[in-house]
């Protein structure tokens, strides 16, 4: 399926789109704005879909050969940018891509959509490249950027764009998607809802996601021995920690919600709101043995250490650091 009623929150983002469509009136150039995972480049695609669509109408009709082609990545009117650095878009993968191509009329379609993921990549050089066909586009032109920080593109290239955020989807309906649409169990759909907060996609990547439940399960394990554990012990399970495929932040955030339900289960003793109340006991424990202040110390460091590997500081230091002041205070 490939539709706007598939997509599970972002009501405004659809809505634009939906309303662009009905009335004609389509913007040349559009950012879409939100953090990795967040179902940018889905919404780009359902949007581009429609555009193209045989029948005209505010959904993709998904019978038509556009439709069909467009589901099997093979329309050659919607063309997604690629680029062969990681890490960078440069200033020849525009010129090649968008402006020595956008003056070729499109092959089948009213229109010829580019999609640019990850934006903030591009150079400055490539923006100013991009600049040029934002300032002149042909009739049938539509470009979109997809970024996670709108931040890093020019402010002449925002002037020239429509920009629509995406907004953080509910719990509610991230559980009811996990649940219903994807058959998650309830008890793993809460961890998944814990940690996305409200981002469908990592919802949905965390909930098939067989590392997700190894680094979970190492985590709580860590935490639940930390206590009688040696320093060379806690070393060896941090060395553990770079085998799994899962970013770090994911890691640091398991530990973040064990003390939150910790410091929640500590001031109410209700087990009810509680992501991990599966381990119950433990909780209970950890909960008797801290300090609420000694609580705060532990997410306090959890913080500071994301903070440190963001800025690229040694990540065995910055993690045994954490480890003691957990050792010390959790």
């Amino acid at each position: 399926m490939a539709g706007f009623r598939d997509i599970v929150g972002q009501e405004q983002i659809k809505e634009h789109f939906q309303n662009a469509l009905a009335t004609g009136k389509i913007s040349h150039a559009y950012i879409i704005n939100g953090e990795k995972s967040s179902g940018k480049e889905y919404i780009a695609k359902v949007f581009a879909m429609a555009l193209q669509c045989e029948k005209g109408g505010q959904e993709p009709c998904q019978e038509c050969r556009s439709c069909k082609q467009a589901m099997s990545a093979n329309q050659p009117d919607i063309i997604k940018v690629t680029h062969e650095k990681p890490n960078t878009i440069s200033v020849d993968d525009i010129r090649a891509q968008i402006n020595n191509d956008v003056s070729i009329k499109p092959y089948s379609s009213p229109y010829k959509v580019y999609i640019v993921n990850e934006a903030e990549r591009m150079t400055a050089q490539a923006q100013n490249a991009l600049l040029k066909t934002l300032e002149e586009p042909p009739e049938y032109a539509v470009i979109i950027l997809l970024t996670a920080n709108v931040n890093s593109l020019l402010p002449t290239i925002l002037s020239r764009c429509v920009v629509l955020n995406m907004k953080p989807v509910s719990d509610a309906q991230v559980r009811r998607y996990l649940m219903e649409e994807l058959q998650v169990p309830d008890y793993k759909a809460e961890v998944c809802v814990a940690f996305a907060r409200g981002n469908v996609g990592k919802a949905k990547s965390l909930a098939s996601s067989e590392d997700f439940d190894n680094v979970k399960n190492e985590a709580l394990g860590l935490l639940k021995s930390i206590q009688d554990m040696e320093l060379y012990e806690i070393v060896a399970a941090i060395k553990k920690i770079n085998e799994y495929k899962l970013e770090i932040n994911d890691y640091l955030d398991i530990l973040a919600i064990w003390y939150r339900d910790v410091l929640l289960f500590k001031a109410t003793k209700d087990l009810n709101h509680l992501v991990f109340r599966e381990e119950s006991q433990a909780l209970r424990r950890v909960a008797q043995r801290s300090s609420y202040e000694g609580i705060e110390k532990v997410l306090e460091a959890l913080e500071k250490a994301k903070t440190r590997l963001n800025a690229n500081v040694n990540f065995d230091l910055t993690m045994e650091l954490l480890m003691l002041t957990i050792k010390e205070n959790g």
